[in-house]
């Protein structure tokens, strides 16, 4: 089964592009908040920074379990993969993944969309170093994925994307 992970700064786009491969592709889309949530894999909140702690060595066993599950159930639905949408996406082991997209986009554009979604000064702080650093690619590119970087500034071509994830 394919497995792509959709990772990022927040704001940069991630749950966006991840439907939007998931339905050009028909894979199944898992959206991690939603599971963070579902099945307590927080370890707890940081009231300062105001954001859920998430261990991800017990997230990377849930992913693994999760995957696993799909392709024993034989993807019920048709699907012909998995898309994982999540900042922490690309913790994942490179083993398990065939494609680690990043998604990026320019901080004058980003700081708009944080503060859009009421994020606090220090957070957008935070998260603008972030991508400029480009944390999420590195660590991606650190442990050892394949990976596609997909600027969301102005919207992002699909079909490139869907034609790379089919070896086009």
């Amino acid at each position: 089964m394919e497995v792509i992970v959709v990772s990022g700064t927040p704001g940069t786009g991630k749950t966006f592009v991840s439907k939007k491969i998931a339905k050009k592709l028909k894979f199944y889309y898992l959206d991690v908040n939603k599971a963070v949530s579902k099945y307590t894999l927080l370890e707890g909140y940081d009231k300062k920074r105001k954001t859920m702690i998430v261990d991800t060595k017990k997230l990377n066993k849930f992913l693994v379990m999760f995957i696993k599950n799909l392709e024993d159930n034989k993807m019920s639905k048709g699907e012909k993969g998995v898309v994982i949408d999540s900042h922490l996406s690309h913790y994942l082991p490179k083993e398990m993944v065939g494609l680690c997209i990043i998604t990026k986009c320019d901080i004058r554009e980003l700081s708009k969309r944080l503060k859009n979604k009421k994020f606090s000064k220090s957070k957008i702080k935070e998260n603008l170093e972030a991508e400029i650093f480009n944390v999420c690619y590195n660590e991606a590119l650190e442990i050892g994925h394949d990976v596609l970087a997909a600027d969301t500034t102005k919207g992002f071509n699909i079909n490139k994307i869907a034609n790379k994830i089919r070896g086009e």
